[in-house]
C-alpha cells in the first residue's frame, strides 16, 4: 500500500477540520485551493560555463489575514505537489499563532551540495529574479528553509533591494544580524520545539530532568532544539541524518563541532551507530521527527516506543501513522504547533525592520515564549474540551482563523 503524498495528508487534515468545525462545501472549496502558483525555469551557469536548468516555484496559498510567508527549499526531490502542501500548512500554522500572515513556501530542485558558493549565489539570484514580481514585504516575505541559510536570505535581499533602487530588508526574513535580521532567528524554531516537548511533558506528567530524547534530523531545527533541550535538563540519547544515526555518543557540542568541520555521523569515531528507522523505534520519552515529511506512517508507526511525539519537520506524520499512534496512546505535538518558533521569530524580525528598531535577544526569547505559550493554552484547551487530538485541535484553531477572516472580508466583485 503506497503511502500517502505530502499534499494528500494536508488535504485529508483539511477536511476532518471543515468537518469538525461544521464549515460549509463552499468554504472547502476555497481553503483547499492555493491563491496563486507560480512555476519557473531557473537557469545555472556553472563555475565550467555549462548552463544548466532547474525547476523553481513559489506558491502563495492564502493572503487573506496579511502577506503571505514561508521559506524557500532549496532539495532535489522539491516538486509542486509538496510545495502546495507546505504552503498550506503555513496557512493554518500563521493563523493559529495569531500572526497576520497567510502561508507560502518555494523553493528549487537542486542538491545545494553540488554548487559552489558562487554557484549557490549565482542561483539564488536568479530565482529571486523570476519570482521577484510577487514578491515583497507587503505581498510576500520568503525565510530559509532546508537547503537554505541567512546567506541565501542576503542575496534576496540585495536581489530585490538592487531592482527597487533602495534598500529592502523587510522582503526577506532570517537575513544576517547586519542587514536586518533579528537575535534569536537562528535557534528560533529549536527554542519554540523545546517549548512544546516541555508542555507536553508536563501533559504526560513526566519530570523535564533526564527525560530521554531521540531527534531525527540534525540540521538547523534538530541541533537547536537539542542546545534548548539540553538546557532544560533533558537528554538527547540519539541522532540522525539522511546518513543514518547515532545513539550515546557524549558530548552534543563535540558532535556538532565534528559535522561543523565536515564529518559525519557514521565517522563520529564515539557511541553507537544505528539506522534511522532503528531511531524512530528507540524507547524513549521524547521522539522528534526533524527531517522530511511522511517519516512516521502506516509501514513504522506501531513500532514507535515514545511516550511523546514532538513534530519538528513539516508533515512528518502521514494521517494512517497518526492513527496508530492515538491507539497506542502518544501523545503527538502536531507541527503546525511544534516548529511554529520560526515563524513568529520571522514575525519578530519583519517588525523590527518595518519599525528600523533591533530588539534585544532577551525581548525576543520573552515574546516568542509569550506568543507560542498562548497557542499551547488554547490548543490545550480545545483539546479539553471537545475531546479531540492535539492535531485536530490545532487545525480546528487555524483553519477556523481563517475561515473567519474569508467571511468578514467576503467576496469581491
Amino acid at each position: 500500500m503506497s503511502l500517502e503524498s505530502p499534499l494528500e495528508t494536508a488535504l485529508s487534515q483539511l477536511r476532518s477540520s471543515i468537518e469538525n468545525l461544521q464549515l460549509s462545501e463552499s468554504m472547502w472549496n476555497t481553503l483547499s485551493t492555493p491563491r496563486r502558483i507560480l512555476e519557473v525555469a531557473v537557469p545555472l551557469r556553472r563555475d565550467n560555463s555549462i548552463v544548466e536548468m532547474y525547476k523553481g516555484y513559489r506558491v502563495q496559498y492564502s493572503t487573506t489575514r496579511g502577506p503571505s510567508k514561508g521559506g524557500i527549499r532549496f532539495h532535489p526531490d522539491i516538486d509542486l505537489n509538496e510545495t502546495v502542501a507546505l504552503a498550506m500548512l503555513m496557512t493554518w500554522k500563521c493563523a493559529l499563532v495569531h500572526l497576520p500572515y497567510g502561508g507560502a513556501k518555494g523553493g528549487v530542485a537542486v542538491d545545494p551540495l553540488k554548487l559552489s558558493v558562487r554557484e549557490n549565489e549565482r542561483l539564488t539570484r536568479r530565482y529571486t529574479s523570476e519570482i521577484l514580481p510577487i514578491i515583497g514585504p507587503e505581498r510576500d516575505i520568503p525565510a530559509p528553509d532546508v537547503g537554505t541559510d541567512e546567506k541565501n536570505m542576503a542575496w534576496m535581499m540585495d536581489t530585490y533591494s538592487v531592482n527597487a533602487g533602495f534598500s529592502v530588508p523587510g522582503v526577506v526574513t532570517g537575513k544576517p544580524i547586519v542587514l536586518g535580521g533579528s537575535l534569536g532567528r537562528t535557534s528560533a524554531t529549536g527554542d519554540g520545539i523545546a517549548i512544546a516537548v516541555r508542555e507536553a511533558l508536563r501533559v504526560k506528567g513526566i519530570g523535564l530532568d533526564g527525560a530521554t530524547v531521540a531527534i531525527q534530523g540534525f540540521g538547523k531545527v534538530g541541533y537547536w532544539s537539542a542546545v534548548a533541550l539540553e538546557a532544560m535538563g533533558m537528554k538527547i540519547v540519539a541522532i540522525s541524518d539522511v546518513s543514518g544515526g547515532i545513539k550515546d555518543f557524549g558530548s552534543l557540542a563535540d558532535l556538532h563541532q565534528h559535522i561543523e568541520v565536515g564529518g559525519s555521523l557514521s565517522n563520529y569515531g564515539i557511541g553507537d551507530l544505528i539506522t534511522n528507522a532503528e531511531l524512530l523505534s528507540l524507547d524513549v520519552d521524547v521522539l522528534i521527527p526533524a527531517a522530511l515529511a511522511d517519516s512516521i506512517n502506516q509501514e513504522n508507526a506501531s513500532k514507535v516506543l515514545a511516550k511523546v511525539v514532538v513534530e519538528g519537520a513539516n508533515g512528518p506524520t502521514t494521517p494512517e501513522g497518526d492513527r496508530i499512534l492515538a491507539e497506542k496512546g502518544v501523545l503527538v505535538i502536531p507541527d503546525i504547533l511544534a516548529n511554529s518558533g520560526g515563524v513568529i521569530v520571522s514575525y519578530f524580525e519583519w517588525v523590527q525592520d518595518k519599525q528600523n528598531y533591533s530588539w534585544s535577544a532577551d525581548e525576543v526569547k520573552e515574546n516568542l515564549e509569550t506568543m507560542l505559550m498562548r497557542a499551547i493554552n488554547e490548543v490545550k484547551d480545545l483539546v479539553a474540551s471537545k475531546e479531540v487530538s492535539w492535531r485536530e485541535a490545532a487545525m480546528m484553531l487555524g483553519v477556523g482563523r481563517v475561515a473567519e477572516a474569508h467571511k468578514l472580508r467576503g467576496l469581491y466583485p
